[in-house]
Formats: structure tokens, sequence, C-alpha cells
């Protein structure tokens, strides 16, 4: 078991997860349970997925789940830009936080190939 608060990594999400979720309440009514809730929901995912990983028993569970955690960061940077098309956030707001999940991404495939392969 690994404690998930001295992961840079897990900071850098959940400090990403807290600012989209404060800049999502700007969205309209009816964008607030489509897109909006996309952008949340794939942005917690990986915050609480580090936790979940950090909590398994293994290098090879802990792997499985920083590997899940990149599949929500690459849903993410799908919805940023969808927003941004869309009108719902400015070019200044998409290139932040898009700019953020490159360099998420960018940790946890450092991590990932940190971890022992056979787990």
């Amino acid at each position: 078991m690994q404690n998930f608060r001295k992961l840079k990594v897990w900071e850098r999400s959940h400090q990403l997860t807290i600012s989209l979720y404060k800049m999502t309440q700007s969205f309209p009514k009816e964008h607030q349970f489509i897109i909006a809730n996309q952008i949340r929901r794939s942005a917690a995912s990986m915050a609480a997925n580090l936790v979940e990983g950090c909590g398994r028993g293994s290098d090879a569970d802990f792997k499985r789940f920083v590997q899940i955690v990149m599949g929500s960061a690459s849903e993410l940077e799908y919805h940023l830009p969808l927003a941004k098309d869309l009108n719902l956030m400015d070019e200044k707001n998409y290139e932040n936080f898009a700019k953020h999940v490159v360099e998420i991404k960018r940790m946890l495939t450092t991590l990932i190939k940190k971890l022992k392969p056979d787990g």
C-alpha cells in the first residue's frame, strides 16, 4: 500500500478536478448534466483511481489503476475542446486546462514505466 498524498500526480489531478468543478459551475443549465458532468466525472476519476490503486496490495494492481487513470485523462482531453468549441469555455481556460492534462499524462507515463512490468 502506498500513501496517495505523496504522489505529485495525485495532487495535480486533485487540484485540476477542483478547478474544473469551479469552472463548470458557470455552464448554462442545459449543459450542466451533460458536458459539465462528463468533465467533472473524468477529472474526479483520475484522482479517485490513483487513491484506489494506492490501496491495492501489489505494483501490478497499482499499475492497472494508473492505466485506468490514463484513460480518464484521455477522455478529459476530448471533453475540454468540446466545451471550448461549444463556447462554454474561453480559449485561455481551455489552453490552461489542456496543458495540465498533458502534464498529468506525462507524469502517469513516467509512473507506469517505473512500476515493475510483472507486478
